[in-house]
């Protein structure tokens, strides 16, 4: 734990006016990034009695070992600049309003050359439009098998896209008319296209144009006698009613808005948003976030517009939009002490005036007060939900530290697990967990270069080596852990507190004797033995034994399974490469329209391997010499050697 007098910069060196300052850790990782209208006070107050401080604050100011600063002229620019480096270095104690991948929504891969409709969940992408999100996959379903009849895009993989391209034939939905079949050609790219925009236009709240043209078209047809047509038009119209009707009109005169609210407490924030496009509700987005200092409502308001509308525009767009991430209102509980210069960045990211503002009277109070009692409803089942589990981790922590006799609570554990099948394809995994929660960007995954030779124990002894190499040189230069030339942290450059291995009293030896040779003494080594479930520490004749309903173990065998889950998923790729690849690469003859024939034919390598050669011969593009050689691969055996017997088997 650093003392900040250590880095407190000397008195009458920080400029009284606006600007952009940063806290970084030791190794130079930025781990908190903040703006001022005066950099003299806001960075004064970080250093006053720790004891008064917020609990995240003083978390994070004894953490740190640096601050620097960079003076702006506007306000605007600090908006702008505070963004720009949240989301080039993810500060550790910044608020990032992810999304929550827990929730369906509906995506358009409007990226690609046919779009694509389906349900999704997971993180925002570039290239694709996200409707909702929904409360159940179901209701995006329903939604989706009514707008179909009217808008018939594709919704099928691209797997099936394919395979029912080479087959010429399309599938169920389009012989049903509830998809144009652009994989036979029934519509052109283009063509199809122009369908789903229409679908994202009608998603999107422009509604009326559509509807007034289906009916004109209906009448029309009508009385040109064309009563089929006429009748399908009508059915049309009754399904896009259908879909509309389960938005209800919120807004009477069609407003475009975002509504925002918030429900908090001393350490953490809920926050809602509804976004209404046409006057009605198309989605509905929540948050909760951990302050890292105190915060009332309007702080929260500036934190929450500046990262969430950034991000929607570097992502092309959000949920609900039709090409604008931004609408023309954004309902807010109160307005933030730079409300102007936050209206002017937003009407500079939409390109047109944005207006910011706290509803008064009227629907857009009611629904504002709606979004609030969301808000508030959502805070209170979160905290229902996630206080055992933060106490649980907090005491999971606690208690590691207390059975190894570590010197601190590790904050960050990384597991190395091996995996092979008898020496055959060896690999390994690192995995990373950070305050008791999975790190899945610092995953990494290695091939032991090694291969079987000393087994585990000399594998183990690899990655140990190759991943603390590559610390002692990223952390060898000046700026330790950042590379100078994009000034973004390095991979292996910050160290774990507990290094962990898949393994008894032999590994964790194996790695501790790979530590000292490097040098390093400030990283704790254990290993978790998988058949009782034992603690080994380095020189300690006998195991740490720990309670089967403790949270440690539980927290332990997390990340030994988590790590043995990566390990073997890696190590199961390998070996389909080798088995669907490496056998048939070498055969003379046999090319990949060949590999793919046979392939698709037998279904598997097992099940070719099974087969003899008049069965490969009878595939189509095939013969008895290729037959034989295919044999010859297979079964391990020297093509020269069975030619003549393949071939007279074959004919």
């Amino acid at each position: 734990m650093a003392d900040p007098s250590t880095y407190r910069p000397a008195p009458g060196s920080i400029p009284d006016e606006p600007g952009v300052y940063r806290f970084s850790d030791v190794a130079g990782r930025v781990i908190y990034v903040g703006k001022a209208k005066s950099l003299r006070s806001r960075l004064n107050s970080y250093f006053a009695d720790l004891a008064m401080a917020h609990p995240r604050t003083r978390q994070m100011v004894t953490t740190a070992a640096d601050v620097c600063w960079t003076v702006v002229s506007t306000e605007v620019e600090a908006l702008q600049l505070e963004y720009n480096w949240i989301k080039e270095f993810d500060p550790r104690f910044n608020v990032r309003y992810r999304d929550d991948k827990s929730y369906p929504v509906l995506a358009v891969t409007v990226g690609e050359q046919y779009p694509r409709l389906h349900v999704y969940r997971g993180p925002r992408r570039k290239g694709v439009r996200y409707f909702g999100p929904y409360a159940h996959a179901w209701a995006i379903r329903e939604t989706l098998d009514l707008l179909l009849r009217v808008f018939p895009a594709r919704t099928c993989t691209a797997g099936v896209f394919r395979r029912h391209g080479q087959i010429g034939r399309p599938c169920l939905l389009g012989y049903i008319d509830k998809c144009s079949a652009p994989c036979v050609g029934n519509v052109t790219a283009d063509e199809h296209r122009d369908i789903v925009e229409d679908f994202c236009e009608f998603l999107s709240g422009r509604t009326d144009k559509m509807m007034r043209n289906l009916e004109r078209a209906m009448n029309q047809a009508s009385g040109e006698l064309q009563f089929e047509r006429a009748a399908r038009l009508r059915d049309d119209l009754g399904a896009l009613r259908r879909a509309m009707e389960k938005q209800a009109v919120v807004l009477g005169d069609g407003t475009d808005a975002d509504v925002v609210a918030f429900a908090d407490d001393e350490l953490q924030a809920a926050v809602q948003v509804f976004h209404v496009r046409g006057g009605r509700v198309r989605g509905q987005r929540g948050w909760v976030i951990d302050k890292v200092e105190p915060a009332d409502t309007a702080t929260l308001v500036a934190q929450f517009l500046v990262q969430f509308y950034g991000d929607q525009v570097a992502l092309g767009g959000s949920a609900d939009d039709a090409a604008q991430p931004i609408p023309r209102e954004v309902l807010v509980p109160r307005l933030p002490g730079d409300a102007d210069a936050l209206t002017e960045w937003l009407s500079g990211l939409r390109g047109s005036r944005v207006s910011l503002r706290v509803p008064q009277r009227g629907d857009k109070r009611a629904l504002a007060e709606t979004v609030a009692r969301n808000a508030s409803e959502a805070f209170a089942l979160h905290k229902l939900r996630r206080a055992g589990d933060l106490t649980a981790r907090s005491a999971a922590l606690q208690e590691i530290q207390d059975s190894l006799g570590l010197d601190s609570a590790p904050l960050r554990i990384e597991c190395i697990d091996v995996s092979h099948v008898q020496g055959s394809d060896v690999v390994a995994s690192l995995v990373v967990f950070e305050d008791g929660l999975a790190k899945r960007s610092d995953y990494r995954r290695f091939e032991v270069r090694g291969g079987a030779d000393g087994g585990d124990v000399a594998a183990i002894a690899e990655v140990v080596r190759r991943r603390f190499r590559r610390f002692l040189v990223e952390t060898s230069e000046q700026r330790a852990g950042i590379d100078p030339d994009t000034g973004r942290a390095r991979k292996f450059a910050y160290p774990p507190n507990l290094l962990m291995v898949d393994g008894g009293a032999p590994q964790v030896e194996a790695a501790m004797d790979v530590l000292a040779e490097l040098g390093i003494t400030d990283v704790a080594v254990c290993g978790l033995a998988k058949r009782l479930e034992e603690v080994w520490l380095p020189a300690e004749p006998e195991p740490v034994i720990l309670p089967r309903t403790s949270e440690a173990l539980y927290l332990l065998q997390r990340v030994r399974d988590e790590a043995h889950r990566f390990a073997i998923t890696y190590h199961r790729q390998k070996r389909s490469v080798r088995m669907t690849t490496s056998a048939l690469d070498d055969v003379p003859g046999l090319g990949p329209s060949r590999r793919r024939a046979l392939l698709k034919h037998f279904g598997s390598v097992r099940k070719l391997r099974q087969a003899d050669a008049r069965e490969i011969a009878a595939v189509p593009g095939m013969g008895p010499c290729t037959a034989a050689a295919v044999l010859a691969a297979l079964n391990g055996s020297d093509a020269a050697e069975m030619p003549d017997a393949a071939k007279q088997e074959a004919t």
